[in-house]
Parts: structure tokens; C-alpha cells; sequence
């Protein structure tokens, strides 16, 4: 009966558990990995919690400025000589009352501290903005890395294609006593390198899959698969420098986060500033009351009725140095916060600037591979058609073919870094990660 009953409640927790899983997309593109990772993320998430507490902090800080309300009822007992001992009579006396305070003047402590509240807020928003670009970049790197190596294992193939076709001509010339044993084996070796050259990329495709299933903190049994767009291509069209710099310091999240910093540093300032000023309050309370054995109860209600209105000012005399301590570091955190988003806007230009060489260097270096790779590919198809008919050794095809593969190695790096870059260069100047 236990064993059923732990059954059942395992099961529906297991039924909580997967009404709970996120809804993945239909199709793991680019684009929906990113979208998905801004919804699901565990750290993007903890931080829209900070960003949620921050509006309740602002939400009260608001409500500081109306008048507070408290209601009290108490209940006392008497005790009463009866004649034949003492005797305790329940309920014989009664405390109704309800008091109000609000502050009039505090040198606009109460407004400074909402300003600081709503700063706070739109600090925390921007915090978790900037964990999504981060979030973005890294998922950007790993699918292209994915795109690399499957455009890799395609090039392997063919080439392992190739050698598997020389290998059973090499079975021919063998037998026929056209080549000799050595050539033959190394034809062999040849054949047996791609394979592994092969697997190895294989084995590195299944690892950058893992990668980034991990960014996306997707389950371990979950089978993640990508969908790459229908092609990639390297544009070589360029912003200026100054203009995505520009454009950077006016929209990027960790420059906006600084600039509240510091106004939200001055007006932490302003409300220290406020505790060495005198505080004015209205307060006021009503009360009435009831005793056992002076008359009816609701016309001794009506009779207690009382209701004093009354200003209480408070003058800061000395305080051992607080608030003047409280001001000072203030002022201090002023010019950390005016160094921070100094800081972060250097930053920020050399990480475009070293984004912009790195763009151009990769833009010359695909250009470059792309001619290597073509007139290797020129080089390896003619001296493969010259083996067949017998008029080149096999040691000068198998330099060819190396040359080849290698610059298929170099093409495929100088495409991919080109394109992570213009889209990381593109990506500063406020545009969307898109492949398309």
C-alpha cells in the first residue's frame, strides 16, 4: 500500500516536473537558440528576480509619502471583591484607538529616495540586458563553430572519397605490376589518415553540439540537433570605426548602466545630505475606551472620544560623526561611479577597435584562402587525372593532395572567423545577430 502511494506522488511530481519544461522550439536555429536562452536562462532569470525586487523597493519608496495608519483594540480585565473572596470578572474593560503620521518636510529625503529607487530599477533592467548580449556572443561563437565543422566533415569526405578511389586503382596497378609495394601501402596510409582525419572532425562536431546544448542549459538526455541556415556568406561591407563607436556609447547597456550609476551616486548624496536637516511630521491618533460599571457601553464610547492632532520637529544636534561620514562617503562614491563609467567606455572603444582589426585581418585572410583553396583544388584535380594515366608518381599527387586539405582547413577558419567577427562588430553597433 506505502510502495503504491510513493508511486503515485512520484508520479505526479513527475507530471509537475514536465508541465514545468520549457517549450523548445520547433526548429534550433540561430535565432531561436538566442531567443531562447534570454527566456530560460538560470543567471538571466536570477537576475530579473533583483530587477522585480528593485520595483517593490520603488513601489514603497512611493507610498513614503502618504500618511501611515495603525488601528489598536485591546481588552483588559478587573478584578472585583465580591465579599466572599476575589472574584474575576472577564472583559471589563476596553481600548479602541487608531493613530496616523506623516512627514511634512525632511529636505526631500522622501523624493530623492524614490528618484533613487526608480534609478535602481532601470539599473537592474539594464543588468539583465547586458547579460543577454553576453548570452548572445557565446551562443553566436559556438553555433558557428557547429556550421564550421560541418561544412569540415563535408570537405573530409570528399577527400577521403577521392583516396578510396585511388586506393582501388592502386589494387589495380598493383596487381598488374604497374606500382610498387611501397607506393601501394602508402596509398593505404592515405586512405586510412582521411578516416581518422574524418572521425576526428566528427568527434569535434558531437563536442561543439555538447557545448553548446550546455550554454543552453538544455537537459542531458535531450537530443539537440541545429538547424543551419541555407547559406553562409562573408560580407565585407564595413561601418567606420567612429560611427560603431558611436553608435556603442549611446546604446550600450553597461554605458547607460554607469550613467544612472552616478546620477543615482548624486542623489545618494542629496538624501545624506537631508539627515543633518530638521524632520517635520504630522502626527495624530483617535482613541476611546470603555470601564466596567460606568455606564452603558456605547455612551461611554461616545463620551471617551479622543482625538489629539499634534507637529513633532526633529533638529540632528550630534550623532558622533555619522552623517557627516555618511556625506563624505557619498561624495566619494561619486567619483568612483564617474571612474567606473570612464572605465567602461574605454573599454568599450578598444574592445570595437580590437573587433574592427580583427574583422579587417580576417576579411583579407578569407580572401586569400579562398584563391589558395581554388588553385589547390585546380593543382590536386589535375595531377589526380595525371596519376591515372601513369605520367606522375605518387609521392608528387600525395604533396598535392596535403597542400589541398590544408588549405581547406585554412579556408574554412578564415570564413567562419570572418563572419563571427562582422557579426560581433555589427552586433556593438545595436544590429541583431542574423545569418540570413
Amino acid at each position: 500500500m506505502e510502495r503504491k502511494f510513493f508511486l503515485l506522488i512520484f508520479s505526479l511530481m513527475g507530471l509537475e516536473i514536465f508541465a514545468q519544461t520549457p517549450n523548445y522550439p520547433v526548429n534550433w536555429t540561430l535565432e531561436n537558440c538566442i531567443e531562447y536562452a534570454k527566456q530560460n536562462n538560470i543567471s538571466i532569470n536570477s537576475l530579473r528576480l533583483s530587477k522585480n525586487s528593485a520595483e517593490q523597493d520603488l513601489l514603497q519608496a512611493k507610498e513614503a509619502k502618504y500618511p501611515s495608519l495603525n488601528g489598536t483594540v485591546s481588552q483588559g480585565l478587573v478584578a472585583l471583591n465580591g465579599g466572599n473572596g476575589l472574584q474575576v470578572n472577564s472583559a471589563q474593560s476596553q481600548n479602541i484607538g487608531a493613530s496616523s503620521s506623516m512627514t511634512l518636510y525632511h529636505a526631500g529625503y522622501i523624493k530623492n529616495n524614490e528618484v533613487s529607487k526608480n534609478l535602481l530599477l532601470q539599473m537592474a533592467d539594464l543588468s539583465v540586458q547586458e547579460a543577454q548580449n553576453n548570452i548572445t556572443l557565446s551562443i553566436t561563437q559556438a553555433f558557428l563553430s557547429i556550421l564550421m565543422t560541418q561544412e569540415n566533415i563535408i570537405s573530409l569526405e570528399g577527400v577521403l572519397k577521392t583516396t578510396q578511389t585511388q586506393l582501388k586503382q592502386g589494387d589495380q596497378f598493383y596487381k598488374a605490376g604497374n606500382i610498387s609495394k611501397l607506393n601501394y601501402l602508402q596509398i593505404q596510409a592515405q586512405v586510412a589518415q582521411d578516416e581518422y582525419n574524418l572521425v576526428s572532425a566528427q568527434n569535434t562536431l558531437r563536442t561543439n553540439i555538447v557545448n553548446l546544448k550546455q550554454i543552453l542549459q538544455l537537459p542531458t538526455g535531450y537530443n539537440f540537433q541545429i538547424t543551419p541556415p541555407d547559406s553562409v556568406i562573408v560580407d565585407d561591407q564595413l561601418k567606420s570605426l567612429q560611427e560603431v563607436q558611436n553608435l556603442a556609447q549611446n546604446q550600450r547597456p553597461e554605458v547607460k548602466y554607469g550613467e544612472l550609476n552616478v546620477e543615482n551616486s548624486n542623489t545618494n548624496l542629496k538624501m545624506a545630505k537631508a539627515s543633518v536637516q530638521p524632520t517635520l511630521n504630522l502626527t495624530g491618533n483617535i482613541s476611546t475606551n470603555y470601564s466596567y460599571g460606568n455606564g452603558n457601553y456605547f455612551n461611554q464610547l461616545g463620551n471617551n472620544f479622543y482625538m489629539p492632532i499634534g507637529l513633532s520637529l526633529g533638529i540632528p544636534i550630534y550623532n558622533n560623526r555619522i552623517y557627516k561620514t555618511q556625506i563624505e562617503k557619498s561624495k566619494i562614491a561619486i567619483e568612483q561611479a564617474n571612474l567606473d563609467l570612464l572605465n567602461t567606455k574605454t573599454i568599450l572603444n578598444q574592445q570595437i577597435e580590437q573587433s574592427y582589426i580583427s574583422l579587417q585581418n580576417s576579411l583579407s585572410q578569407y580572401d586569400s584562402a579562398s584563391k589558395q583553396m581554388d588553385l589547390n583544388k585546380q593543382s590536386y584535380d589535375i595531377m589526380n587525372a595525371q596519376m591515372k594515366i601513369g605520367s606522375i608518381d605518387y609521392v608528387q599527387l600525395q604533396q598535392q593532395r596535403l597542400l589541398y586539405i590544408q588549405s581547406i582547413q585554412n579556408y574554412l577558419q578564415a570564413k567562419y572567423t570572418a563572419v563571427l567577427n562582422k557579426q560581433i562588430y555589427e552586433f556593438y553597433a545595436g544590429n541583431p545577430i542574423n545569418l540570413k
